[in-house]
């Protein structure tokens, strides 16, 4: 089982974190090598991700990527994201051509259950496999060319194709369009990787990509937002809810901040306290904030329109700074 993840060093922690819980959660399976698009992790932060593989005698390689602007033939505006987001769009070139097949994982995720699924997943002719995103705004989805009745996938957990993805020149075409829109777009790469490979992406379960504010969403609402999500079942969405096995902290309520009340934050606890990073302070500053954004959620489940309301106006807001969209 091949692993790629992108970070800088401000993320090191959550990918020690998301390491350990991949490793502990997938014990009974023989090989996993985990390969990091380092944009400049510092030597101490890699010693300490190594000691994580160590603990479970798994294989762990960095590949550099400081500088990744540099990449870039065009200025690109990466708004609220950080820049190491942007090297999943190079993972062609710089992993190995051994590699063939690779899940990728964003750092901010913490594995709860056992991977093997997703990595024997048949793509029946499709570049990758992920897991949709229904509540994408419209607006997003018809700025990168796709209709409303087309799926919309989240970039924090793939199933990729690595060979046909190479055959193809899916990293050439990506920059291509990317420079076309002159670097600005809502969600940088992810958007960049739903216009290239619309039609090309296979709907997997939503377990592999789980991101907890969904809790407060109902399966009948995701449709009405998003018809494709139909190629999801009900049953599906909920044993996401209740047995996620990727946990995908999107979002601001986020584990290590101070006063979060996500529903699914004891998994990232657990996980960080078998770490070199056990006993970390949590980022504090913001405590008000998350309550307030769990109070969203609240509101999510009783009345989702104003969720999106409040959404919405975040998306003009962007579109006035000329973020994209």
């Amino acid at each position: 089982m091949i692993i790629v993840y992108a970070s800088n060093d401000n993320y090191a922690q959550h990918l020690g974190v998301s390491m350990c819980s991949l490793f502990d959660r997938n014990q009974r399976e023989k090989r996993i090598q985990v390969y990091i698009l380092s944009m400049g992790i510092k030597k101490e932060n890699k010693e300490k991700l190594q000691a994580v593989a160590q603990q479970y005698q798994r294989e762990v390689f960095f590949i550099e990527m400081e500088g990744l602007e540099g990449k870039i033939p065009f200025p690109v505006d990466t708004g609220r994201f950080d820049v190491s987001t942007l090297g999943r769009l190079f993972i062609g070139e710089v992993l190995p051509q051994k590699i063939k097949r690779m899940i990728y994982l964003d750092c901010d995720t913490v594995i709860a259950g056992s991977l093997r699924p997703m990595w024997r997943t048949r793509l029946e002719g499709n570049v990758a496999g992920g897991v949709q995103e229904p509540t994408i705004y419209r607006e997003v989805k018809e700025d990168i060319g796709l209709n409303a009745d087309m799926p919309y996938f989240n970039a924090g957990a793939l199933i990729i194709d690595l060979e046909r993805w190479r055959r193809e020149e899916t990293g050439k075409r990506m920059m291509a369009f990317y420079e076309a829109r002159n670097g600005k777009l809502f969600a940088n790469d992810q958007d960049v990787i739903n216009h290239v490979l619309r039609g090309k992406i296979k709907t997997i379960p939503p377990k592999y990509n789980f991101f907890p504010n969904y809790r407060y969403f109902t399966y009948k609402g995701l449709i009405k937002m998003s018809p494709s999500y139909r190629l999801v079942s009900k049953e599906e969405f909920q044993k996401a809810k209740c047995h996620p096995a990727v946990i995908h902290y999107m979002g601001d309520e986020r584990p290590w901040k101070a006063g979060n009340l996500n529903h699914y934050r004891r998994a990232y606890e657990l996980y960080l306290a078998k770490t070199p990073w056990k006993g970390a302070k949590k980022d504090k500053g913001q405590e008000i904030y998350m309550l307030a954004y769990h109070a969203m959620d609240y509101v999510t489940w009783l009345c989702p329109p104003v969720r999106l309301l409040i959404s919405r106006a975040y998306i003009w807001h962007r579109k006035k700074e000329g973020k994209g969209i």
